[in-house]
């Protein structure tokens, strides 16, 4: 297996406004994306991949500026999803800080003379990222995608396309991910967005004026959500009670790090406060909270994805406990009473959440044998 190489992120620019779920509209927008394989003479091989909070259009291969894809390892030669066989597609959402239009960038509103779009951009939701994905989709001359994939946040959004774009899908990836979130999952992404919210360096989201980062609040906000992204036993495996060197000869008076696992989350929040957008972050996990597309049938999932045309594979992993497999279960049963076409993989993993990225043979096994016999529809 080998990598797709180096790759340049493209832009589209959209001059038509977005509608949006709140009512409000995007105005003329961009969105950065990459491409890898080859799209086959009748356009069939196309596959979506949407990704998750702090992740971007940059799925494969290495960037022209040198970091690998975060979903390198499944996407590639020879890899469960196959450049040699797919064209696969990978968006940076709308409201991101990787190169779509974003809070970052300049609000075209006159009153706004130029400034940042900052707090003002407007809220997004999953249903609005699928509607700016489809759009790309258009430009690129798809009329049906031969499956759309993500993981966690980037499940939702292919959950959503079955929903929203029934016709224009034939199979729907899902892992760790969920109908929507639980309350305990609400309740975390909200004291993260109150740690940055209450930075003083946040200025009610006006931060770049001043030219500061709310970096604080960003860095306690990604420690936060790391722990909920792990499970007990990786953290115990990993780091246990171990202390720092140095840390075993008396106690710590002035709050400093001591054990193993502080130091660790200190350094995983000090790296994201680095590159993250705290508007950006405060959006995304709207998003996260808004998803909930059976509340319009009263929350019934059947009733939901009856119309549904794709076909469907839910993968879980058993530690992950953020979007435990009893989410995937729930789906499960609504595509089965439904008579839908369903596939459903367990695996027993001890990495929690996270488990969506890494390696286990078990997990990319199925991805493997699922895109094989999609590949069979166009060979």
């Amino acid at each position: 297996m080998t990598s797709v190489g180096t790759v340049t992120a493209q832009q589209m620019h959209f001059a038509q406004p977005l509608p949006l779920r709140s009512g409000a509209t995007l105005g003329a927008y961009w969105l950065t994306y990459e491409t890898y394989g080859t799209l086959n003479a009748d356009k069939s091989n196309a596959v979506l991949v949407c990704h998750a909070l702090n992740a971007s259009h940059h799925v494969a291969g290495v960037d022209t500026a040198g970091p690998e894809g975060w979903w390198d390892n499944l996407v590639g030669p020879g890899k469960p999803l196959d450049t040699e066989r797919f064209f696969v597609i990978g968006i940076n959402n709308p409201g991101s800080c990787f190169g779509s239009t974003g809070p970052m960038h300049a609000n075209p509103d006159p009153a706004a003379q130029g400034k940042p779009y900052g707090a003002d951009f407007p809220v997004i939701t999953v249903e609005d990222w699928v509607d700016a994905q489809a759009r790309l989709i258009d430009r690129l001359g798809i009329g049906q995608l031969a499956a759309v994939i993500g993981g966690s946040l980037g499940g939702m959004q292919a959950l959503a396309w079955t929903l929203r774009y029934a016709d224009r899908v034939r199979h729907c990836i899902g892992v760790a991910t969920a109908p929507n979130l639980s309350a305990e999952n609400i309740a975390f992404n909200e004291i993260a967005r109150r740690a940055i919210i209450t930075d003083p360096d946040f200025h009610g989201g006006h931060f770049y004026a001043h030219g500061v980062v709310p970096r604080r609040g960003l860095t306690i906000a990604r420690m936060i959500g790391h722990v909920t992204y792990l499970s007990d036993d990786v953290m115990a495996s990993k780091f246990g009670r171990k202390l720092r060197r140095g840390a075993e000869e008396g106690f710590s008076f002035g709050f400093d790090v001591d054990f193993e696992i502080e130091s660790y989350l200190r350094y995983q929040g000090d790296k994201f406060s680095d590159y993250f957008d705290a508007n950006t972050y405060l959006l995304i996990t709207r998003a996260l909270d808004y998803f909930d597309p059976a509340a319009r049938f009263g929350g019934d999932l059947a009733k939901t994805f009856a119309g549904a045309l794709a076909k469907y594979l839910l993968v879980s992993f058993t530690t992950d406990w953020r979007f435990s497999p009893a989410r995937s279960r729930e789906l499960v049963k609504a595509l089965v009473t439904n008579r839908q076409h369903v596939s459903y993989a367990e695996i027993d993993a001890p990495h929690g959440h996270d488990a969506f990225l890494l390696d286990d043979p078990r997990y990319h096994g199925v991805l493997r044998t699922y895109f094989d016999r999609i590949a069979e529809e166009f060979a």
